[in-house]
């Protein structure tokens, strides 16, 4: 088994077993990979042609991953392709464990990684009793309904305060009129800010409410691949609900 790219590296590290394992990404090991310890003495190559042929994997995983001439020759040559594709929620992320424990032959495990999920989802249920939250990159983004991060408010039991679907820059006219409760920060951790800047733009509403109202701040492995991790983000945004 090979994998392309960082998500692509958090399945085949977690389902696959290691024996069978060609190759990682050469961000299999970076702080943002979730499963980065589970990395070390396995094979990490560049995504090229070349490499992919020299590791003769029969199964290659990936998110975004290696570009369409380099799929359509590893397909060419007989090599199984599996594409992960993005998740909305919960359910799109089992059906893409499924689907790649099937083609790695592991189903036992990839059921093992939906039961340790859903166990995480049952004791994370709802202790923020429908607590109005905005979420918050440095960037200034957050994420509406059809989003997988919506899906992890939910899950801790919080409504969603932006009520526009997918991604968007937050609309500082509605954070002025209607404050949320909280604020769910993500990314952070991976974001090098500088000064009191808070990697939220310059504007001082962004800045202040990113400091007052913060609850929780949830690290990039988690938020970054449609994968079970983000089970762990809700359980980190569940533990810190007040009593």
């Amino acid at each position: 088994m090979l994998s392309l790219d960082s998500c692509a590296d958090q399945y085949v590290m977690g389902l696959a077993a290691r024996a069978d394992i060609v190759g990682l990404s050469t961000r299999a090991d970076d702080a943002d990979s979730r499963l980065r310890h589970l990395a070390r003495g396995l094979p990490m190559r560049r995504v090229d042609l070349e490499s992919a042929l020299a590791a003769r994997p029969d199964v290659v995983v990936r998110y975004w991953g290696g570009e369409p001439r380099l799929i359509a020759a590893l397909e060419r040559r007989g090599v199984q392709v599996i594409t992960i594709p993005d998740a909305t929620d919960f359910d799109d992320i089992r059906r893409s464990v499924r689907r790649v424990a099937a083609a790695l032959e592991r189903r036992p495990q990839g059921e093992a990684a939906i039961a340790g999920m859903d166990a995480r989802l049952a004791r994370a249920a709802a202790p923020w009793k429908g607590a109005r939250a905005l979420y918050m990159t440095p960037g200034g983004v957050t994420a509406g309904q059809g989003t997988l991060i919506d899906a992890v408010l939910r899950a801790a039991g919080m409504t969603n305060a932006e009520a526009r679907p997918g991604f968007q820059t937050i609309s500082l006219e509605d954070l002025a009129l209607a404050p949320p409760q909280a604020v769910v920060l993500g990314f952070f951790d991976t974001f090098q800010l500088s000064g009191d800047s808070w990697g939220v733009g310059r504007h001082r509403v962004l800045q202040r409410t990113a400091r007052t109202r913060q609850v929780a701040s949830l690290p990039g492995a988690l938020l970054g691949c449609p994968d079970w991790g983000a089970a762990e983000a809700a359980s980190l945004l569940a533990a810190k609900a007040p009593p």
